[in-house]
C-alpha cells in the first residue's frame, strides 16, 4: 500500500501529537475540517483540545504560537497557504527568529507553508517564500522533495528549539507517493544526492527535483550523465555537498520555482562562484520562474515555471559552454 506526500505530512503530525504532550496544531479550518487540504484530518478527534482552529488571522496565529512556545509548548502553525504568511511576517522574523537571540529562550515554532504552483492557482495561492524566511537569522527553512522527507523532515522540525518554515509543495500533495514511510532519514542541513552523473550537477529543491530528473533522462538519451543535488533544506544550505558535486562535474545548474531576483539559486550560484570558483569549467548558471505573478492559466503557468524541458535546454547550453 503506497502513501503520499500529504499522507506522510498527516502521519508526522499523528506522530508528533502522540510522542509529545507540549505539541499541538493551530490553524485555520484545521480542526474538525481538517484543513484546506485535510492534512490535519482525523486529528481533532484523536486529540482533543489540541488541534485547534484560529481566526483569520495569520499575525495573530503566529503570535499566539510564540507566546505558547515561551510557556514551553511545540506548537505547529499550518497557513492555508505559503502566499498568506506575509500576513505574520512580522510576528515570524521579528519576534520568533529573534527571541532566543534577545532572551535566551528557546522559539519551537514550525510554521507549515503549502507552497509552490499548481495548474489555475494564480498569483495569490502559488508563490514560493522560502528565500524570503531564509534571509533572517534564526530561522530554518525546510523544502521536502519526497514522501520519506515530508515526513522525516518535519518530525525534525518539530523538535528542533528554533523557528522552521516547513515549506511543503502543494503540487506533490497526491503526485507523489511511496510505499513506506522511513525508520529514519539525513538530518536537516545535509543535502541529498536524487542522481549520480559527470558531466553537469543540477541543484533543485522541492518540486523541482523531480524536474531535474526529468530532465537529467532526456540528456541521458544524448549521452550525458547529469547528476542531480537535492537540497532538502535551503537554510542551513549544504555547501559542502554541493561543492563536491560540482568538483566531479565542473558545471552547475542551479533550478528553482521562485521567482529569479535573489533566492536560493543565487546563493548557490554565489558560494560556488567564491568557493569554488576553481572547480568550474564553464559559468555557473540558474533557472527560476519568470519574473512576472504567477499566471492562472494552466498553460501560462506551465511556461512560467521550470520544467523538464526548460531544465535540459538549459543544461544543453551550459553544456556547449
Amino acid at each position: 500500500m503506497s502513501i503520499t506526500y500529504l499522507e506522510a505530512i498527516r502521519e508526522a503530525q499523528d506522530r508528533a501529537l502522540a510522542e509529545d504532550p507540549a505539541v499541538f496544531i493551530y490553524g485555520q479550518d484545521v480542526a474538525e475540517f481538517g484543513g484546506a487540504f485535510k492534512a490535519t484530518r482525523g486529528l481533532c478527534d484523536k486529540y482533543p483540545g489540541r488541534v485547534m482552529n484560529a481566526p483569520i488571522s495569520e499575525d495573530a496565529m503566529v503570535g499566539t504560537a510564540i507566546g505558547a512556545a515561551i510557556e514551553g509548548m511545540r506548537p505547529i502553525v499550518e497557513m492555508q497557504f505559503a502566499d498568506f504568511s506575509s500576513v505574520g511576517l512580522n510576528q515570524i522574523i521579528n519576534q520568533a527568529a529573534t527571541l532566543h537571540w534577545r532572551t535566551g529562550t528557546p522559539c519551537p515554532i514550525t510554521v507549515r507553508l503549502p507552497s509552490g504552483g499548481t495548474p489555475g492557482s494564480g498569483p495569490f495561492h502559488s508563490q514560493s517564500m522560502e528565500a524570503l524566511y531564509a534571509h533572517y537569522p534564526g530561522i530554518i527553512v525546510l523544502c521536502p522533495a519526497t514522501v520519506e522527507d515530508a515526513y522525516g523532515m518535519l518530525l525534525e522540525a518539530v523538535a528542533i528549539d528554533d523557528p522552521v518554515i516547513f515549506c511543503e509543495h502543494k503540487y506533490l500533495y497526491y503526485h507523489l507517493k511511496a510505499e513506506q514511510l522511513p525508520d529514519e532519514s539525513l538530518p536537516v542541513g545535509r543535502a541529498r544526492i536524487a542522481r549520480a552523473g559527470q558531466h553537469a550537477t543540477v541543484v533543485a529543491y522541492s518540486a523541482m527535483v523531480h524536474e531535474a530528473l526529468l530532465a537529467a533522462d532526456q540528456l541521458r538519451q544524448d549521452g550525458y550523465e547529469i547528476e542531480v543535488i537535492d537540497l532538502r533544506s535551503v537554510k542551513p544550505l549544504d555547501t559542502d555537498s554541493v561543492l563536491a558535486s560540482v568538483a566531479r562535474t565542473g558545471r552547475l545548474l542551479a533550478v528553482g520555482e521562485a521567482f529569479p531576483w535573489g533566492g536560493a539559486t543565487a546563493e548557490v550560484v554565489s558560494r560556488v562562484a567564491s568557493e569554488g570558483f576553481h572547480l568550474l569549467d564553464a559559468p555557473p548558471q540558474r533557472l527560476n520562474a519568470k519574473d512576472t505573478p504567477i499566471p492562472y492559466h494552466p498553460n501560462l503557468w506551465s511556461v512560467h515555471r521550470p520544467t523538464a524541458g526548460s531544465i535540459a535546454a538549459a543544461l544543453h547550453d551550459l553544456l556547449r559552454l
